[in-house]
Order: structure tokens, then C-alpha cells, then sequence
């Protein structure tokens, strides 16, 4: 059960091991919107992105004895990188499976905290299944990425953060991979101030919880295809399911397209580097009416590779019309060119 009294144990846990993301006024996106915009810039997290919350809240709770038996996860990055680091604070064994597609630097990031890595498929649910095997073979404790109550309260930190710092704020946008951001953060959040109105943001191709939703439901996606690959979930939570039910208010899909060009206008205007999933919540809010209001975009992570960073600035350039590309067939001989 997700408690107010769970939610601010997770609160006082977690200061153990983040960095204070303060609030950042957005001139740029409360200009394009009407209202006043802010961002929650987790991507200034040690391990780059509030993965680190949940996974630290989740370690802490366990006994000695489970902590010894060693840990597990899957992940596309963040949370490898949250729960590799909290293993090492506690002195245990991290082995995290991450799918082939994972941005290298968080590979390698999640390595240097000392965890053992298996690349494993090619999406987080791939990767989820192989490490549930591993868990079953060797014993390991599981700690997974957002279907467990107690790793969404850990997140719901963000939510406890936002509102002591603005209290007035209206509206708060979370990005949604498996869902448990936004479970802990809409649950605190409806807690404290059943008026603030919370919304769920997923990339067009991984929109698992929209589908689910409008089921009523927990479904899977066939396929999944978006460069946010920090979200790329086919399923969402089973556990934490019945909580986005209760507490958010709706879900945007944002397309791939929006993000490139999101990324440019984060870089320009804040100076920040923020991944893929991170910008969902920027670019929803084209899609969103709140003139006159407050209104609180959740920057999930900044992980991100140079050369996947180097293709999305190329990529935006072009369609914000800002450079264009020629290409030209000629035949392979001298006088040609």
C-alpha cells in the first residue's frame, strides 16, 4: 500500500543519494504556451536520471539477507545505473541485463559503478524475462524497474520535492516507460492536493499505457519503435496499474519527430543535455491547454551517447529548417564530380 507516511520515509531515505534538482522557470516554453512552465531537471541526478530514487528507497528496505543473495534487474539504462550505484553505497553484487539496443554511455556508466552487465534482446521486455531467469537460476533478489510499490514511492520523492517548492502548481507531466514514475508521482501528488492535475506522457510507438487504460486493462504492444528508448515498454505494471487508474488524469503521445526538435530548444534555451524519454514531457506540452497556469515537465534522464546526440541535433536542424542535406548519385569515374 503506497502511503503518505511510505512516501515520506522514501523522502528523507533518498537524500542520502541525490542531488537537489531545483525548479527552472522556463521563459522559452511558458512564451510558446501561455502559461508558466517549469522543469524538474532529474537529468542532473549523479547517475543521470531519478532511476537512482526508486532503486536506493527499494535496497534500503530489504534484510541484510536479501541484500547478500545479490541483486538483479533489467533495464535500458537508468535504472541499471540507479540500482548499480545503490549496490555499491551497500557493498553487494549488482548484475544488470540490458537490452542490445542500450545507448552505449549507459553501458558503460552502469559498469564503472561496479555492476556486472549481460546485453540481452532487444527491447527492456526481452531483457526482463532473461533476468527473471537468471534470478530463478541463481538466486539473485529482484529488484524490478517500476512494477513494485515500493520503487514507485521511492520516485514519488519528485512529486513531494515539486510541491514544497510550488505549492500552487496546477499541473504535473511525467514521462511513462513501465509506468512507475508516474504511479508514485500521481499518487503523492493526489495525496497532498487532489486538484493537481496529473499527466502522463508516452512516445506515439510504446503508447502501452494508453492502450491499457482505454482497455481497462494491463495489454501488451506487438512492437514497440520510438528513439526513446528509455521508454520503449510493450507492458506496463501490473501492480501499479490500479494507481495511474485512480491518479492520472490523462495520457499524450508525443512522436519521435517532436523530440528531435525538443532536444534543440532544450540545448539553446537551458543549456541541458536531456535523453529522448526525458523530452516527452516538453513536447507534450503543444498538446496540452493550461494557459494562465502552473504547470511542473518532469525531465526524467540525461543519458545520452555523443553519436545519438550528434544524429538527433543533425536531424533537428533539418526540420526546424536550419541546414538542409543534398544528396546526389554520380557514376564512379574521373570528370564526374
Amino acid at each position: 500500500m503506497m502511503t503518505l507516511e511510505k512516501f515520506e520515509e522514501a523522502s528523507e531515505a533518498v537524500k542520502k543519494v541525490i542531488l537537489p534538482t531545483n525548479l527552472i522557470y522556463s521563459e522559452y516554453y511558458s512564451a510558446q504556451t501561455g502559461g508558466k512552465v517549469y522543469l524538474k531537471p532529474e537529468n542532473m541526478q549523479y547517475t543521470g536520471a531519478y532511476k537512482v530514487r526508486g532503486a536506493y528507497y527499494k535496497i534500503s528496505t530489504l534484510s541484510e539477507e536479501e541484500r547478500q543473495k545479490g541483486l538483479i534487474t533489467a533495464s535500458a539504462g537508468n535504472h541499471a545505473q540507479g540500482v548499480a550505484y545503490a549496490a555499491k553505497l551497500f557493498g553487494v553484487k549488482a548484475v544488470i541485463v540490458m537490452p542490445n539496443t542500450t545507448p552505449l554511455i549507459k553501458v558503460n556508466r552502469t559498469k564503472s559503478y561496479g555492476a556486472e552487465v549481460i546485453l540481452h534482446g532487444d527491447v527492456y521486455d526481452d531483457a526482463c524475462a532473461h533476468a527473471y531467469e537468471l534470478a530463478e537460476q541463481n538466486g539473485y533478489t529482484f529488484i524490478h524497474p517500476f512494477d513494485d510499490e515500493v520503487v514507485a514511492t521511492g520516485q514519488g520523492s519528485i512529486a513531494m520535492e515539486i510541491i514544497k517548492e510550488l505549492p500552487t502548481v496546477d499541473m504535473i507531466l511525467a514521462p511513462i516507460g513501465g509506468g512507475g514514475l508516474v504511479c508514485g508521482v500521481s499518487t503523492l501528488a493526489k495525496l497532498l492536493n487532489p486538484n493537481i492535475k496529473i499527466i502522463g506522457v508516452e512516445p506515439a510507438g510504446a503508447n502501452c499505457m494508453q492502450e491499457s487504460l482505454r482497455q481497462g486493462k494491463v495489454v501488451g504492444l506487438p512492437s514497440v519503435s520510438t528513439i526513446a528508448d528509455g521508454t520503449a515498454v510493450k507492458k506496463p505494471g501490473e501492480t501499479i496499474f490500479p494507481y495511474i487508474q485512480k491518479n492520472v488524469d490523462e495520457i499524450v503521445t508525443v512522436d519521435d519527430r517532436d523530440l528531435i526538435v525538443n532536444f534543440l530548444d532544450v540545448v539553446e534555451n537551458h543549456k541541458m543535455i536531456v535523453e529522448n524519454s526525458g523530452l516527452l514531457t516538453v513536447a507534450a506540452l503543444k498538446h496540452l491547454d493550461f494557459k494562465g497556469k502552473k504547470v511542473v515537465s518532469v525531465l526524467s534522464g540525461g543519458n545520452m551517447d555523443v553519436i545519438t546526440m550528434s544524429s538527433v541535433v543533425q536531424n533537428g536542424l533539418i526540420a526546424r529548417d536550419r541546414i538542409f542535406t543534398i544528396s546526389v548519385l554520380l557514376p564512379d569515374k574521373p570528370g564526374e564530380l
